[in-house]
């Protein structure tokens, strides 16, 4: 090959990925992060749907975009198991109510949710002598984010089945108020339940 047909070494590889976006719409580039213990297990990427490349992996979700986790975890109930497509469809809608509402970029509120959702501790139970004594322990990061995410779609689930509410619209609602950390939304509701059962075990 000569000098002329070699190809620039400096050139990117995938210069479109660079600028790629989220459902097409909502720029991932710029997430800000409040709570630096749960940054590195938070990834953001414009790739909902990685067709399960990490479940045989150990803690290779933590690789995963955090809505694929979102999406994940709406999908663990009877009715919804497998649907993939139609739990993105209902996340995609969820962020155009979330944008509506707030204005804001919904990946970020998304991310801020989750931050404000992770319960920093929880109890376990020791054995005594055949005595169950509850102890107060920390979270661990990863934990943190599984827990807040569970919340979320727990909060989703509960708002929208058999109800008038649409599941877009209750995800939307759930993200909206963890974000702005409303006792009232039900992922905050949990998480300050867990502190408090918590905090009565040290």
């Amino acid at each position: 090959m000569s000098e002329q047909e070699q190809p620039e070494p400096d050139a990117p590889a995938g210069g479109s990925d660079l600028t790629a976006k989220l459902f097409g719409t909502w720029d991932v580039s710029e997430i800000a992060y409040n709570d630096p213990s749960t940054e590195r297990y938070l990834a953001v990427t414009p790739i909902a749907h990685t067709a399960g490349r990490h479940a045989s992996k150990q803690f290779k979700k933590s690789e995963l975009s955090v809505v694929e986790r979102l999406a994940n975890r709406l999908m663990q109930t009877e009715e919804n198991t497998g649907k993939k497509q139609q739990t993105l469809k209902i996340i995609r809608d969820a962020f155009e109510i979330v944008n509506d509402r707030t204005e804001e970029n919904p990946v970020q509120v998304l991310v801020t949710a989750v931050e404000n959702a992770a319960p920093r501790e929880e109890t376990v139970r020791l054995k005594y002598g055949g005595i169950s004594v509850p102890k107060a322990v920390d979270v661990a990061p990863q934990r943190r984010v599984d827990q807040a995410l569970k919340f979320i779609a727990e909060g989703a689930h509960s708002a929208s089945f058999k109800s008038p509410t649409s599941a877009s619209e209750a995800l939307a609602s759930q993200l909206i108020g963890a974000s702005n950390y409303d006792v009232q939304t039900y992922a905050i509701n949990q998480k300050e339940e867990k502190e408090r059962v918590a905090a009565a075990a040290r």
